[in-house]
């Protein structure tokens, strides 16, 4: 099921764990990477938000995020998390998957990653800071069946955006961090 709408909370495809990316020649594979770059830039632009997005979100199962940090899309491939800061912070987290709710949850300040390029080649991003750092917990997360609600706080810690957005201010000193948009 290859498709480039988002998959939304309760689809079973997003509790699987994904396999990793081995052939990066592959029509199949260089298919893949652009449908989930334009899922991206779709998301973004229909809706005015959106960083990143996980393969599995829209049925490929592969370890594929592709990333807009504000200066376009590309895409980082079997990433993993190889070390962890032991400072934590807490903030507001959204999903393309559930895009009407927020979960308020805990993620390391600086994690340090390694993953292939669109080619298969290794690289480690090292020391990356706290605005990359969540989004990339967060989609790695993905790319293990592991979803922000998965994360929640509490119960009172999954709430609509449209009521965050009708109290920000005081949803806002609930956490230490919020997310800047990349549009």
């Amino acid at each position: 099921m290859m498709t480039c709408e988002v998959l939304l909370l309760g689809n079973p495809l997003l509790r699987e764990t994904s396999s990793p990316v081995s052939d990066f020649r592959s029509q199949e594979t260089i298919g893949q990477i652009v449908m989930l770059k334009q899922a991206l830039d779709e998301f973004r632009k229909e809706n005015g938000f959106g960083r990143g997005i996980s393969a599995p979100q829209i049925g490929i199962l592969k370890r594929i995020v592709a990333l807009n940090l504000g200066q376009g899309s590309f895409v980082i491939a079997n990433p993993r998390i190889v070390d962890r800061s032991r400072a934590t912070f807490t903030m507001w987290d959204d999903c393309m998957s559930f895009p009407h709710l927020l979960i308020r949850l805990e993620r390391s300040l600086s994690v340090d990653v390694v993953y292939e390029d669109e080619r298969g080649i290794e690289y480690e991003w090292k020391g990356v800071d706290q605005a990359r750092s969540e989004l990339l917990q967060h989609e790695i997360d993905h790319l293990d069946g592991i979803l922000a609600i998965d994360h929640a706080l509490d119960a009172k810690s999954i709430i609509y955006r449209s009521e965050y957005e009708r109290n920000r201010e005081y949803y806002d000193h609930l956490v230490d961090y919020s997310i800047e948009p990349t549009i």
